[in-house]
């Protein structure tokens, strides 16, 4: 980089930081908000999101799509090429998602596992899931509106273990040169509600401090469900499990200097999970400084009337009612992402 250019990069991201400091403080606004389009992740099926889900959701004011798919769907083996096919697909589920000025994560759903084996064992090595990243920041390294979210819901294992594996991965990414923001989960599920716990071992508020990223551009992925036991798995929410879920580690983001993301969160069609939501997004807003924003689970094709749903019915025409919920907040719109040199300026 010349020193022109050099000079000219760091004058606009310092006004990148002035700006993003004013919003943070003046206004109360996600950057990203939107849904996981779930079928990719399935073992029975190859169900990729159509454009037809893109176009509906970008509609309704939706700008980011988490697109889950399976580790071994796309590399069959560890270590060997991608399998062409599904390459294709996910690389045209990013392209759908980003095209209009939107974004995508990308999102490998696998629980800190290869065919059941736990990352960072014998059987599947730090070095195999480094491996796995560098492929995939090859892919996308290009396009700035893709997110990089390295795992789904680690759980059942040493939290270190899992920041072991998460380091590595970071590590590859960015050694293959992408600059694109990285999402790190926790271990137990990523749960927000346990951030500070220790019943899984090491508290990820402590462990997660050793995560190191040389681009500096990550944020923490935090996922929240409002039934009795916090797992998804029921139409229950308990009233009480909105907002006094986050207030823990919203406090630890803003005590350590990090952002986070909520990547999976619903609620069934009642008044007490309408009630849990409402209270949950409220919260994510009025401390948008920490929060990035967040995307519903789910809709999808596969899914019929699975509880959460959030595909239309009637060729798109008919909304499920949840829908309304979200739309109340994504009235409110987003603020803009800043990019310097094609991609995000971030502060963490």
């Amino acid at each position: 980089m010349t020193p022109k250019k050099c000079l000219h990069h760091w004058i606009i991201l310092l006004m990148a930081c002035v700006f993003s400091t004013t919003q943070a403080g003046n206004s109360n606004k996600l950057q990203y908000m939107g849904i996981n389009l779930a079928g990719a992740e399935f073992n029975h099926g190859t169900f990729w999101p159509t454009a037809q889900e893109f176009d509906y959701f970008k509609s309704k004011g939706m700008n980011v799509f988490r697109i889950p798919f399976l580790w071994e769907r796309i590399q069959p083996n560890l270590n060997q090429a991608f399998d062409q096919n599904q390459q294709n697909n996910l690389i045209a589920s990013v392209n759908e998602a980003t095209s209009d000025g939107n974004y995508a994560i990308i999102d490998p759903h696998n629980y800190a596992r290869y065919n059941g084996q736990l990352i960072g064992s014998n059987s599947v090595t730090d070095a195999d899931f480094a491996d796995f990243w560098t492929r995939l920041a090859n892919l996308f390294s290009n396009n700035p509106r893709v997110i990089f979210g390295l795992m789904n819901e680690p759980n059942s294992m040493p939290t270190e273990q899992w920041v072991s594996s998460a380091n590595a991965a970071i590590v590859a990414i960015r050694a293959a040169g992408a600059q694109n923001l990285i999402l790190v989960p926790g271990n137990a599920w990523t749960g927000a509600h346990s951030w500070e716990q220790n019943w899984y071992g090491t508290p990820n508020a402590q462990a997660m401090l050793n995560i190191s990223d040389s681009g500096n551009n990550f944020a923490f992925e935090l996922h929240q469900y409002f039934d009795s036991d916090f797992s998804g798995t029921n139409t229950f929410c308990d009233p009480n499990h909105g907002s006094a879920q986050f207030v823990a580690a919203t406090n630890w983001l803003r005590q350590q200097g990090k952002k986070g993301l909520l990547g999976e969160f619903a609620g069934a069609n009642n008044s007490n999970c309408e009630q849990s939501i409402n209270s949950a997004l409220q919260h994510l807003e009025d401390n948008a400084d920490v929060w990035l924003g967040w995307t519903w689970w789910a809709a999808g094709p596969e899914w019929g009337e699975y509880i959460f749903t959030l595909e239309p019915t009637n060729n798109f025409t008919t909304d499920r009612p949840q829908m309304a919920w979200l739309e109340a907040f994504l009235a409110n719109g987003v603020d803009d992402v800043i990019f310097v040199d094609g991609f995000e300026a971030t502060i963490n």
